[in-house]
């Protein structure tokens, strides 16, 4: 393993030397291990720092600076167990060792986060007739319509591909042949990209009927195909699968303020007045992760709304969670939001 051999030294290292592997690794440590290579201590780039401001010599061994102590953990232990253990010791790389202590591998919080990205299905949600947008989508659908220079669409494709996501499908209906025409098979920007082809009106979640459920074998995403949003899927995903619920949807807070004041009575009587009162709420943002076997509640080829799917799922007792977002969020549903879209240009991506 390329990596690990980049970041293993002896213990008669010296500090100077220890300096230019760090700055070399990108991960940021040193593994001190003996001859045989077992596991002796580590060093980061902090334990460098206090050592050159209590005046050591760079010309030292680095055993003089390592830490005796480093977290490890046995081969095989559980992909869980281990960011449990990065999250309480706040380190980013443990290194792995078998029975004999002898260093084997190092894992990464930022692979175990984000692990099995380039194989997660991601759904986009764009078979809908955007009648609210009209006249803009008389021509092509609500999806396709550009803001900061480019489709909604691409630009929510480009903010997955940014974060690893390879494999997409987009359920479509209205002038499909606009979308399937600019994406193709989505090999000009190096994914997969799969038709799911609405022949009636399907709502939120029909559409994930024609999924080919045979080969689902891990947590999907789900987006209407109308949202510029900034959130990190990568979080969301990783916040799922700690929660272990079998459904989990993007919520965002909304308030609402009533423009007067409100009075309180009782009976005929009066008892005070608040001004100008905030309802503070949580609404559906319109994304979702779902575990793969609930695509099994979702009946063939028939209207139904995703919520109703989450609904059905709570009333069959099943852990069902909710993600609170506080990133940017625009959902296009009408031409004042297509326009606030256009001025704050959310959308990343090229």
């Amino acid at each position: 393993m390329k990596q690990l051999k980049e970041v293993i030294v002896r213990p008669r290292t010296s500090i100077l030397q220890a300096i230019k592997a760090i700055d070399a690794s990108a991960l940021q440590i040193l593994l001190v291990v003996n001859d045989d290579g077992r596991l002796l201590g580590s060093v980061t780039d902090g334990d460098i720092r206090r050592a050159i401001l209590q005046g050591l010599d760079l010309s030292e061994p680095v055993s003089e600076v390592m830490n005796t102590t480093p977290v490890s953990v046995l081969k095989g232990t559980p992909r869980e167990v281990v960011l449990s253990l990065m999250q309480i010791k706040e380190i980013h790389c443990i290194p792995i060792v078998d029975s004999e202590g002898t260093v084997v591998g190092l894992e990464t919080e930022s692979r175990l986060l984000w692990q099995g990205i380039e194989d997660t299905w991601v759904v986009l949600m764009a078979g809908g007739l955007g009648m609210r947008l009209r006249p803009l989508t008389e021509n092509k659908p609500k999806p396709m319509l550009p803001v900061d220079g480019k489709p909604i669409l691409k630009g929510i494709l480009d903010r997955f591909l940014e974060q690893g996501f390879r494999k997409f499908f987009i359920s479509v209906n209205y002038k499909a042949d606009i979308i399937r025409e600019y994406f193709g098979d989505g090999s000009k920007w190096n994914c997969e990209i799969s038709y799911l082809q609405e022949s009636k009106r399907l709502g939120t979640a029909g559409a994930l009927s024609l999924l080919p459920r045979d080969n689902i074998s891990r947590d999907i995403i789900v987006m209407n195909g109308d949202l510029i949003t900034t959130v990190d899927f990568r979080q969301f995903l990783d916040f799922h699968q700690k929660t272990s619920s079998c459904a989990c949807m993007c919520v965002r807070d909304y308030s609402m303020e009533i423009p007067y004041g409100v009075v309180e009575v009782e009976g005929y009587q009066f008892k005070g007045v608040t001004e100008k009162p905030a309802h503070r709420y949580y609404i559906n943002a319109g994304i979702y992760i779902l575990r793969s076997t609930v695509i099994n509640n979702v009946p063939n080829n028939q209207l139904f709304d995703i919520t109703d799917l989450f609904e059905n799922l709570h009333k069959n007792g099943d852990s069902v969670s909710v993600f609170p977002m506080r990133e940017s969020w625009v959902d296009i549903g009408d031409l004042n939001e297509y326009e606030r879209a256009n001025n704050i240009r959310l959308i990343g991506g090229h």
